[in-house]
């Protein structure tokens, strides 16, 4: 889907040198806002910008300040995962 923002110059100049980068930015700000409201997951806000990696996911979204309560658990879970080792 093609969706299309009037932004004022001046507000555009502020937000990125050029339309593509205008462009990254309201995409990343849906992403980042999809995932802090639960309309989107991880997975999908990473295929949305194209991220490959979740650690490169975590960064971005630790940067917008959005973080996840993570148990002990979850980790170890991950981990085991991770390492192909049943729990």
């Amino acid at each position: 889907m093609d969706v299309h923002l009037e932004i004022p110059e001046e507000f555009a100049r502020c937000l990125a040198s050029d339309a593509k980068g205008v462009a990254r930015v309201a995409l990343e700000a849906l992403a980042a806002e999809g995932v802090r409201s639960g309309q989107l997951t991880n997975a999908q806000a990473r295929r949305l910008l194209g991220i490959q990696s979740r650690y490169e996911m975590d960064g971005f979204l630790k940067a917008r300040g959005i973080l996840f309560d993570v148990r002990l658990e979850d980790v170890q879970r991950d981990s085991d995962t991770a390492l192909g080792s049943p729990r």
